[in-house]
């Protein structure tokens, strides 16, 4: 079986670049942030006042690239297989590496993920329509307002797994022990109540197919920073693509909280 740190490598070669839902199961996977240091304190409010959408793995040092909390020879500039640069509040670039834009000052958020509670639900006999499709999680925009910090607010995102009744009751007992990836979900059943108007059409990420049988979960997600940026309009931040994900030493079971 790939180690993360084999997976990071191949990442880092250029080997692999795509969505990493499904890839090193039992370890726990992060969302990024990157930005200039005299922005990370109103960030850090900022997860602190939406943990279900922004729980913290781990925050560097100004300038650190290296985390060695979230694993061993983990390098932020090259090791995520998709990067977006926000300029202003609007996506710049996609670089494949992060070498040319990396600055002394720069702070890293690492954010849980809900990627990493999924080899746990696949486990649980729980099918997963994305990863059975070969596609990205999909992500929405809801009507939910996030708590602001500082220039940073927006609305809450989610990841949508469809699912039937029997399966979302027991992902719900599943999730709910790891509150470092997000957690329990925060709806289900009739996306309207939160904002989504089409369901078949993601602001993020793949449309999955929903049966007759099925009710969507949803899932505050990672994604939510993002439009958190987009809020703030800041002259440089850098975040992960949705669904290219930093794959971590950390084991799922070890963030149980209960």
């Amino acid at each position: 079986m790939t180690t993360p740190a084999q997976f990071r490598q191949s990442v880092r070669n250029g080997a692999f670049r795509q969505p990493t839902s499904g890839y090193c199961g039992d370890y726990a996977q992060a969302n990024l942030v990157i930005l200039p240091q005299q922005h990370a304190a109103d960030f850090l409010l900022f997860c602190q006042r939406n943990p279900r959408a922004c729980p913290l793995l781990a925050v560097g040092e100004p300038g650190q690239w290296s985390l060695p909390k979230l694993g061993l020879d983990l390098d932020i500039r090259t090791d995520i297989p998709g990067y977006n640069v926000y300029r202003n509040g609007d996506l710049a670039a996609q670089p494949v590496t992060l070498h040319e834009l990396w600055r002394d000052d720069f702070v890293v958020f690492a954010i849980g993920c809900s990627f990493s509670f999924e080899q746990m639900l696949t486990d649980a006999g729980i099918p997963l329509r994305h990863v059975q499709q070969g596609r990205n999680v999909a992500m929405y925009r809801t009507d939910i307002v996030n708590q602001p910090a500082g220039p940073f607010g927006g609305n809450l995102v989610v990841s949508m797994r469809p699912m039937k009744a029997a399966d979302a009751i027991r992902a719900i007992q599943i999730t709910s022990r790891y509150p470092a990836v997000h957690g329990a979900p925060v709806h289900l059943g009739d996306p309207e109540l939160i904002g989504i108007t089409d369901v078949a059409q993601p602001d993020y990420g793949d449309a999955v197919d929903i049966l007759p049988d099925e009710v969507p979960v949803f899932w505050a997600c990672g994604v939510t920073p993002q439009e958190a940026i987009r809020h703030a309009r800041l002259p440089l931040v850098i975040t992960h693509q949705p669904g290219y994900m930093l794959v971590t030493d950390i084991r799922n079971a070890d963030l149980a909280a209960f």
